[in-house]
């Protein structure tokens, strides 16, 4: 699996690099927003560690153009500590953040959380019966008009598709393999990030509005995801669809 680095300070690059190769990874790097982008869209990398602060193009920006052509998970490592730099990151589309200085060890569990829930085969393992449940095939999701497609990791919505991120696609998964389960903060931290994470609540309210504004764009769509105020999140099917017995 290749990781691309984009990072222009060279001996943190050769730290990444070292742990990614130990771990068995394929490393790729860039020292510039520029040169990274190119060796993106050349190189179609699985993950993408990249730096806020690049000469030539800041990360924030190459992390925007990335998510207009692709869906590779994007993994922000900053010096940057302000909470507002941190979800504006997320905002433009990253999937998580570690802050400088960091311990290369939490780097690679990070980046392996990431990886295993942005496999196709591993999201399809984990939902087999909620699948079914959902009344499509035991590869769909379906509640009306929103349609999942967990080995293909694809969303319609009344039809029409609709692009998410690693992150955002988990937390859909996951809220709607449990239709009308109340999510809290925590809980969601947990399954979506995959370990004990290093942040706030904020971090999960700030996916669910990029989620939830991408669902709702479509004309016609419905407002499946819900706010239990002081509690969490929870996904409410279409009553239509529904499964029986609830």
């Amino acid at each position: 699996m290749k990781i691309l680095v984009i990072e222009d300070e060279a001996n943190i690059t050769q730290i990444i690099r070292l742990y990614l190769e130990q771990a068995g990874y394929s490393v790729l790097s860039a020292s510039d927003g520029i040169a990274g982008l190119e060796l993106h869209a050349r190189e179609h990398p699985c993950l993408v560690i990249l730096d806020l602060m690049l000469p030539g193009l800041d990360g924030m920006e190459v992390c925007r153009r990335i998510r207009t052509w692709a869906s590779t998970p994007i993994l922000i490592l900053t010096a940057r500590q302000a909470e507002e730099e941190r979800i504006a990151g997320l905002e433009a589309g990253a999937d998580d953040y570690l802050i400088k200085p960091f311990s290369p060890r939490e780097l690679v569990s990070r980046v392996k959380a990431i990886l295993r829930r942005s496999t196709p085969a591993n999201q399809t393992e984990q939902h087999p019966a909620q699948a079914q449940q959902a009344g499509g095939s035991e590869q769909d999701l379906r509640f009306g008009g929103l349609v999942i497609n967990l080995p293909a990791r694809r969303v319609t919505v009344m039809g029409q598709p609709v692009t998410l991120t690693v992150k955002e696609f988990d937390l859909l998964v996951t809220l709607a393999s449990s239709p009308d389960r109340v999510f809290t903060r925590e809980t969601l931290l947990h399954q979506v990030w995959g370990y004990t994470y290093l942040g706030d609540g904020r971090t999960v309210d700030v996916h669910i509005g990029t989620l939830r504004k991408k669902l709702e764009t479509v004309a016609g769509a419905p407002h499946h995801i819900q706010t239990v105020w002081g509690v969490g999140y929870k996904f409410v099917p279409h009553p239509a669809t529904r499964p029986q017995g609830e």
